[in-house]
């Protein structure tokens, strides 16, 4: 299937690892145009070296922090002034630490606000004139099962990733009339170093192996295993093409099966 991306303008947020990275090739195999970002300025670079090299599309890598309004702003302008507009957008960012409500003290709520609410919130606010002008915009946010079902110690995504969720619902009715789909995916249990770095703070918190983490998470989803990044990346880039042209407000898990919910 031709998903019609060839030479569209992509921003995919906090994409030097991880499902944004794995985005950002995604959409570069589809011959689009890609903008990276993240804060780490020689893993970006990295990252964006070798997905030319693989797809020889064009990658342009900002260093920016999501938490940072300035560089959001700076972000998305230096996008859509290097590609002439922007078609599509991708708001990620790193998920908030782990821990419990005990855990956790006011200033990891506030900074966990900023980073997985608020970023969203900036990056389509600075998008979205730029968005207006194309003719096939697509706004996908990346939330988590968690909006489903929480997930024990991981209090502050299960809280805070719901407003993601209401943003995107609200977003996809508003900019509908427009022209604008606006969609989120609820990765489950995915192998990025994000989820090893979950896996490792369970195993000191709880005592446990790294293989019983694991086994934890598997055993209760369909399919007995995490996903790749790549299997995120391929759902998330139809869910941003003109190939998917009639999907908006739609949270679609890539999970394996696990959100056992039938609504």
């Amino acid at each position: 299937m031709d998903l019609g991306l060839s030479g569209k303008r992509v921003l995919v947020a906090a994409s030097s690892r991880g499902l944004g990275a794995a985005a950002a090739l995604e959409f570069a195999r589809e011959g689009a145009k890609v903008a990276i970002c993240a804060r780490n300025a020689d893993r970006l670079q990295a990252t964006a070296e070798s997905i030319r090299a693989e797809t020889g599309s064009e990658v342009f890598p900002v260093v920016a922090d999501l938490t940072v309004p300035d560089d959001i702003e700076r972000l998305t302008s230096s996008v859509i002034e290097r590609f002439g507009g922007l078609d599509i957008l991708v708001t990620n960012a790193g998920g908030p630490p782990s821990g419990t409500f005990d855990e956790t003290p006011q200033e990891a709520w506030d900074a966990a606000v900023q980073l997985t609410l608020m970023s969203a919130v900036r990056l389509i606010r600075a998008a979205l004139p730029a968005l207006r002008k194309s003719d096939s915009a697509a706004i996908l946010t990346v939330t988590s099962v968690s909006v489903k079902q929480p997930i024990r110690a991981l209090l502050l995504s299960n809280s805070i990733r719901m407003a993601v969720i209401g943003l995107t619902k609200t977003l996809a009715e508003e900019l509908g009339p427009e022209g604008i789909r606006v969609n989120s995916i609820l990765p489950g249990w995915t192998r990025t170093e994000r989820v090893e770095e979950l896996l490792a703070a369970n195993v000191k918190r709880y005592g446990t192996t790294r293989e019983e983490e694991i086994a934890k998470r598997t055993q209760t989803i369909p399919l007995r295993r995490m996903a790749s990044p790549e299997e995120f990346a391929k759902v998330a880039v139809f869910l941003c093409s003109p190939a998917a042209s009639y999907v908006t407000g739609a949270m679609i898990p890539v999970d394996g099966g696990a959100i056992k919910a039938t609504l």
